[in-house]
Order: structure tokens, then sequence, then C-alpha cells
């Protein structure tokens, strides 16, 4: 018979909690918070997204196969209903597919259509903003607006670069 050991120590116990009975669909998801918020070590497990319903493949042969001869039973109706109803289900599974299809399409051409022109505004206001910065520098080194045009705005961006850098080698 094997030794006696010395008894082991009384396992920790649990505090009890009070039974708290949610009256609303906030205070549950409130309890729910609470507890998970207690270990947040602890991992808390993410399902993962329910795949689409997609109706059931047509089968690869079919063995019943109705035909137009006069007969049938009475049970035939039930097969013909059931065959009727899947091929129903089918056909609107496949029209919302291409509602689905047809919405995502458009949205994505909106979507497309939304940023171009919020780069065109960008770049409206930055051309503003070059020329408005450009006349404001001409102004500091006394160019009259005559002068300005498109055609010189390269030879003037020039000429400022260059009393920017000498204003930089004298420490103004």
């Amino acid at each position: 018979m094997a030794a006696p050991s010395a008894p082991r120590p009384p396992r920790p116990r649990k505090e009890p909690q009070p039974l708290v009975i949610p009256r609303s669909a906030a205070e549950e998801q409130r309890l729910r918070l609470e507890r998970l918020m207690k270990n947040p070590d602890k991992t808390v497990p993410i399902p993962e997204k329910l795949n689409e319903w997609a109706p059931r493949a047509p089968p690869e042969f079919v063995r019943d196969v109705m035909g137009s001869s006069a007969g049938a039973g009475s049970g035939e109706f039930h097969v013909y209903r059931h065959l009727r109803r899947r091929e129903y289900q089918r056909q609107d599974f496949m029209d919302a597919m291409a509602e689905k299809q047809k919405l995502d399409e458009e949205y994505q051409k909106k979507l497309e259509k939304n940023k171009m022109i919020a780069e065109e505004q960008t770049a409206k206001r930055r051309r503003k903003r070059c020329w408005s910065q450009l006349m404001y520098l001409c102004t500091s080194i006394h160019i009259t607006n005559s002068l300005v045009t498109l055609d010189s705005y390269w030879s003037l961006v020039s000429i400022l670069d260059i009393r920017a850098k000498e204003r930089m080698g004298r420490g103004d």
C-alpha cells in the first residue's frame, strides 16, 4: 500500500457572485463587458463571419426523370413541388447575387467619382495657395502685379529661390 502523504491544502474558493438578471439588452451587454474586463489577459474568442447561404448544387445524375406520361401517382406531386421550390430558391438566389454585384459596382464607381472630385478640389486649392504665396512674395520683393503671368511663373520661382538662398547665407 502507498505511504500516507501529507494532506492537500484546500482549494482557494471563488468569491460568491450575486445573481444579476439583465432587464435590457444594454444591461446584458454591460454585464458581459464587465465580465470580460475582470481578466484582460484572457484571450477573447472572436467568431468568424458566417458564410452566406448558397443553394445546393444540382445533382450530377438525375435518376427520377419525370416524364409526360399519364398515370403519375399521388406521391409524384410532392416530388415535383420540392423540385419546383428548390428551383425557385436557386433563381431568387441568382437574382439577389446579380443585384448585389450591381450595387457593389455602382458603389465602386461612386467612390471613384468622389475621389476624383476630391483630387480636383485639392489641386485647385493647391494652385490657388501657390499663386497667393507667389503674389505675397512678389510684393515683398517689390515686383509689380503686371509682371506676374503664368509664363513668368518659373522664372519668378527661380528668382525667389535665389533670393531665399542669399538671405539664408546672410543669416536673415
